[in-house]
């Protein structure tokens, strides 16, 4: 069985290419856009605003100012699907058509899905979107054909900095820490990992090193299960069937009330008048 396998992205080092974008739309066979002619977003560089059906690398440009608007900073990343250890999508797919590889990797399974859309509901970070053309849900595979004749995914392959490594979680858990301990001895002391444990979702195979909040990347700090979301919503369901319940025995209590009253009273009443 192999090691879990997966993503560490250093986004210090990334540059804002788009090779990583580029490679992965060739090697998949993905369309530039949705149909019509290219356009540009008006959004600073990124031309591409989003991960979806068929944009499953997405580098993200965010441009940081001071008040005195001198010593800006650029923020890049290439974001991905995260390929999470307790996968959300996986949980809430009602057809089978998300698996979990031997790999750890998460894919969805074409020629299963019935564009129900349920996993794009569940995924906390919009990486699953419907491809247009064919009409189900898609996402990053990993590359899935490729490692299984044992090559590297295209978009880390690709990338001119090795901001994308690819590797074993072991591995690249330990490149990381390194990676981050060196950057704080540089005197960069923001920068930390995100997803590299178990405190997110049990783990993403795709992990981050950020200097940072998660939010500005446009990352959740806490994404949940859907199952996190069940007892809540049960106690809920319990407590309005109990409503209903009771206000279903007031109202058939009132009735009889009421037919009562429309009948002249109880009974009784006609017996105490036969003695009189």
């Amino acid at each position: 069985m192999p090691e879990p396998m997966g993503f560490y992205t250093d986004t210090t080092v990334c540059i804002g290419c788009k090779a990583c974008e580029v490679a992965c739309k060739e090697w998949n066979q993905l369309p530039a856009r949705d149909g019509g002619e290219i356009e540009m977003s008006g959004d600073s560089y990124d031309n591409t605003l989003r991960l979806d059906g068929i944009h499953w690398r997405h580098v993200k440009f965010i441009e940081q100012f001071s008040e005195s608007r001198v010593d800006g900073r650029w923020l890049m990343m290439s974001d991905v699907c995260k390929h999470c250890v307790n996968a959300p999508c996986l949980e809430v797919c009602p057809t089978g058509a998300i698996i979990r590889t031997e790999f750890d990797t998460v894919v969805i399974q074409s020629d299963t899905c019935n564009g129900c859309r349920a996993c794009i509901g569940a995924c906390p970070f919009g990486v699953i979107d419907i491809n247009p053309a064919s009409d189900v849900a898609q996402k990053c595979t990993l590359c899935y054909d490729r490692l299984q004749v044992g090559m590297e995914p295209a978009c880390s392959q690709a990338c001119p900095t090795d901001s994308i490594r690819f590797g074993t979680i072991r591995e690249l858990r330990q490149m990381a820490e390194a990676r981050v301990q060196q950057l704080h001895g540089l005197g960069e002391k923001r920068a930390y990992l995100y997803g590299a444990d178990d405190k997110i979702l049990g783990g993403l195979n795709s992990f981050y090193l950020l200097v940072d909040q998660p939010e500005v990347y446009g990352l959740p700090r806490a994404p949940k299960m859907p199952t996190r979301n069940l007892i809540p919503s049960s106690l809920f369901s319990a407590a309005g069937a109990v409503v209903i319940a009771v206000l279903g025995m007031v109202g058939i209590r009132k009735r009889r009330m009421d037919e009562q009253a429309s009948d002249g009273g109880p009974s009784r009443g006609s017996g105490q008048s036969q003695h009189v």
